[in-house]
Formats: structure tokens, sequence, C-alpha cells
């Protein structure tokens, strides 16, 4: 007899069975027919809760993105920390805390996985932009930055972050990386219009 599960569990199971299967056998090579024979549900109890495998993709990134977004509006609402603290603890915060998440991170960079990896990248920007933006502002109540683009800027930063260092675009040497890291620390204060020298803590973030 088919077990019967609360609507938000078997959401969950859906989204649970679906990344397992795109992680192990690429998005693109899944069907949702794998789904439904992996859980064991019919197709119309699939339908109730997502339209399309697309739709199943985008809840899953969703739901990874997420944790990393709270914990910064989290941060960026802290009063006692200052504009340079909710930068970097944000910027901490993103990265994979657990050997799943950074399995997933890996698995993201297979060649199969390159439209989950994309998504995952685009929400990322998306949400952390407004969060960013409004320590950028602080910084330019505090005149500690003078941009005039404090959401442009952010935009600019979090796509050359996300792309240029991501392992999955691209291989750099170690010194290659060193001057990468250097020129983006550079970039910031000149986008910022932050002064010399003040995000030179960025560079924890590639221990």
């Amino acid at each position: 007899m088919r077990t019967l599960k609360e609507p938000e569990e078997r959401k969950n199971e859906i989204l649970e069975t679906a990344e397992a299967l795109f992680v192990n056998q690429g998005y693109e090579k899944t069907t949702i027919q794998h789904i439904l024979t992996q859980i064991g549900i019919a197709k119309g109890t699939f339908y109730h809760y997502f339209k399309s495998k697309e739709e199943v993709l985008d809840a899953i990134v969703a739901r990874h993105v997420e944790h990393g977004v709270r914990e910064a509006e989290r941060i960026q609402a802290e009063p006692g920390l200052t504009v340079h603290q909710k930068f970097l603890s944000i910027m901490l915060a993103q990265k994979p805390d657990t050997a799943g998440k950074r399995q997933l991170v890996e698995q993201l960079h297979d060649i199969h996985n390159a439209q989950m990896h994309q998504k995952s990248l685009t929400e990322t920007v998306l949400r952390l932009t407004p969060v960013l933006q409004k320590v950028v502002e602080q910084g330019i109540r505090e005149q500690l930055f003078a941009t005039p683009y404090p959401k442009e800027s952010i935009e600019f930063l979090l796509v050359t972050a996300v792309t240029l260092f991501d392992e999955g675009f691209f291989k750099w040497e170690p010194q290659e990386m060193a001057e990468k890291i250097e020129a983006f620390i550079h970039t910031m204060e000149l986008l910022l219009g932050a002064e010399k020298g003040s995000f030179a803590y960025v560079i924890q973030l590639f221990d």
C-alpha cells in the first residue's frame, strides 16, 4: 500500500531524490520518469508539486543558496559589526561548511551538470546583491566608501568572484591565482571608492 506523506515531506523527498540523480548522472540525463521510479510515485503526484524538471532544478539551487543568504541577512543586520566585519563574515558564510555541501560544489563542476552550476551562480548573485548593497550603503554613510553605484558595484564584484575564482571555469596556477586575488582586491577598492588596503583581509577567503 502506498505511503501517504505530508505535502512538505513529499516535496522535500522529490527534491532530495532529484538532486541525488542530477549529481550522480547529470541534469540532462535525468528524466522525470527516473525521479518517479526512484521514489515510487505517480506522474500526477510529481506535477502536483512541480511543473517541470527545470522547476525542480530551480528549487534545489534556491534551497542551497538560501542558507547562505539567510546568514548574510543576519550578519548585515547585526548592529555591533563594522562594515568590513560584515563584508568578511558574509563572504565566509558562503563557503561550503559541510562535506555534503563540498560534494555538491564538486559535482556542480562536472560538465554534465553545467546547467545546474550556472543556475547556482546566477541565484547566488541575485540573492546576495541586495544584502551586500545595504552593507555598501552603510559604508557610504560612514564615509568609508564613495560610489554612486552601490548595487551595480556589488553585482560586478559578485559576478567576477563567482566566475574568475570558480575552479569549474578556470584552473589557475598558484602564482596566477595570487595575482588574480591581488587584482580583485584592488578592483574592489576602486569600485567602492574605499581606502587602499582596506580590503586586504579578502585574501583570507582563499586559504
